[in-house]
């Protein structure tokens, strides 16, 4: 039976991307964009709560998908589709998505005043520091992409092993105060291939989280019975993690980095819990409006943010309300991206590129 209230989770994510990247603009903790506007306190708060939780549970959704994809596919099937829904897809993405937002990160950083197409020569060959928030080259929003095609290859022996030797670690009877615990593993791997906090053994042990973890219909249960315990308890984190950030922006708290990171990833895994939870309780269910936006989701992502950066490049030149500005950012970014997919899921060749599939029911 298929596991609604993953797709749901899944496409609920996606959307939420589009404020979070919004919001990636007025950011106040210094960290740069490919277009900039005022710094904003409020904005980043909203960043700093969602961040610990959100991409964790895009890559703890995947895993237990693989999981589910694995029951009835074999391994050759399984790397195929990673290399057809993936790889490709990255592929064509960082070759006709990307350079949109570098674009216009050079016409906002540097002055430049050359062509979209010159534009491909600085993507190619200017210094770059890998985010491209000034130029040059990048993989940008698609390293996710690009992550989850490396980990589910990475762990596909793994469960190619543990498959032949029936040792699959069964977790359907895991205590309740022990699961919490477990958010210490992505931590602990975090200096693996760690590319500036976008670390891939982390990532690696959430996928694996979801795959041999929370694809356990069982535990998922005992999730959503102590939903609201769960819920209470990220709440909680959230609170402080979010208050000793704003301690430490302020200067009335200084808090070594390493415990700091070590909050806000216990945070996220706890939100991961909830979040499970409250999905399997909530949202186990479909209906034409969750299957498109189930079916949308991976377009969506390949080419929301490319849009967002493309209209706030033009609406912070025009508008000076921040308000207004992040309203109209967010509508018309949402409308373009949506179009986009509209129209090249009509274009067979174009659909095969980014991963876009024909029919809008799962």
């Amino acid at each position: 039976m298929r596991k609604h209230f993953i797709d749901n989770l899944r496409w609920l994510c996606i959307l939420l991307l589009f404020p979070f990247h919004v919001f990636r603009i007025y950011n106040s903790f210094m960290e740069g964009f490919y277009v900039e506007g005022q710094d904003i306190v409020a904005t980043t708060g909203f960043i700093v709560a969602v961040a610990p939780w959100f991409m964790p549970l895009l890559f703890v959704i995947a895993g237990v998908s693989s999981a589910y994809a694995l029951n009835k596919r074999t391994y050759r099937e399984y790397a195929i589709e990673r290399v057809r829904k993936l790889l490709i897809p990255f592929l064509a993405g960082l070759l006709l998505v990307v350079p949109a937002q570098t674009f216009f990160a050079e016409r906002f950083h540097n002055g430049f005043t050359g062509g979209y197409f010159y534009q491909y020569i600085l993507f190619f060959t200017a210094p770059t520091d890998l985010t491209g928030y000034r130029g040059g080259f990048t993989p940008a929003h698609l390293w996710f992409i690009l992550f989850l095609f490396v980990i589910s290859l990475v762990a596909l022996p793994l469960a190619a092993v543990l498959k032949k030797a029936k040792r699959k670690p069964s977790f359907e009877r895991t205590p309740l105060w022990l699961l919490p615990l477990l958010g210490l593993l992505p931590w602990l791997m975090m200096p693996i291939l760690n590319f500036d906090g976008m670390s891939v053994g982390m990532y690696f042990a959430y996928f694996m989280l979801g795959y041999l973890v929370l694809s356990h219909e069982s535990l998922v249960q005992q999730l959503a019975r102590h939903r609201f315990v769960l819920l209470t308890t990220a709440a909680f984190g959230m609170v402080l993690c979010v208050g000793a950030w704003l301690l430490q922006l302020h200067g009335m708290m200084q808090m070594p980095q390493t415990a700091m990171q070590l909050c806000f990833m216990l945070y996220g895994w706890l939100a991961v819990l909830a979040l499970f939870g409250l999905g399997n309780r909530y949202l186990n269910f479909n209906n034409k409006v969750t299957d498109y936006l189930s079916v949308s989701a991976f377009p969506i992502y390949l080419f929301h943010q490319s849009w967002i950066v493309a209209v706030a490049y033009f609406t912070l030149m025009w508008i000076d309300s921040v308000v207004l500005q992040i309203g109209v950012i967010l509508t018309l970014s949402v409308l373009l991206t949506y179009a986009s997919y509209e129209l090249f899921k009509r274009i067979p060749g174009v659909r095969f590129l980014f991963g876009i599939k024909a029919r809008t029911s799962p």
